[in-house]
């Protein structure tokens, strides 16, 4: 009995302060990979990883070959050049193992680029999820994204949206873009266009009034 209510009570806590609070789920990779900026710097990155890919790839290519003509070559080397001639291909295995752990590695600039990518976005992200929470009185906030699993999730509950909303709202990327869209004008340009088209047809209609008038 003593056990069933050491479980109980933590339980009945838990459940009342849950039900005094406002709850909203999140799913911030869902955000993160909707964010234009986001993606533009994710496909610079993913450019400059072909790009090693491509590198060690000609080294590989080439480190085969060496090593082949040097098996087929072997019986007829001596001495230091044999030496020489397999120092080349063993320097060259080494360069290629190294690449590949300093930059593909568990601590490889891959990851570490990665990190470095994502940390200021996901700092952007806090500081909307924080804003609205704080709009719309939200007590506690779930990630989805954060190795919790959400079974089933009522649709005004998920406040992905807003986040992302918000996020893009103030984009300065797609502020630029509206300054910068062609023909597009304010609403004082606007009236004024107007303005004038209304006085170049009132000056045409008292024209041909006069002309009739004559």
């Amino acid at each position: 009995m003593k056990k069933f209510l050491l479980l109980f009570i933590p339980l009945l806590c838990f459940t009342v302060f849950a039900n005094a609070q406002k709850i909203g789920v999140v799913d911030t990779d869902d955000i993160l990979s909707k964010l234009p900026q986001y993606k533009e710097a994710e496909v610079r990155l993913n450019e400059q990883i072909t790009n090693w890919q491509n590198e060690i790839q000609t080294l590989q290519t080439e480190f085969e070959k060496k090593k082949t003509t040097l098996e087929n070559e072997k019986v007829l080397l001596i001495g230091d050049q044999l030496k020489l001639r397999q120092k080349e291909v063993d320097d060259l295995d080494k360069k290629i193992k190294g690449m590949i752990n300093n930059r593909f590695g568990s601590m490889g600039e891959i990851n570490n680029a990665r990190s470095n990518l994502t940390k200021p976005f996901q700092d952007l992200i806090w500081g909307a999820i924080k804003t609205v929470s704080e709009k719309n009185t939200l007590g506690i906030v779930l990630d989805k994204s954060n190795n919790i699993s959400v079974i089933f999730l009522d649709k005004r509950y998920d406040y992905t949206d807003k986040v992302l909303d918000l996020l893009l709202k103030n984009s300065p990327a797609k502020n630029t873009e509206t300054e910068a869209k062609p023909g597009k004008r304010n609403a004082t340009e606007e009236r004024t266009e107007k303005i004038r088209v209304m006085k170049a047809k009132g000056s045409k209609a008292f024209g041909e009034e006069t002309k009739q008038s004559n």
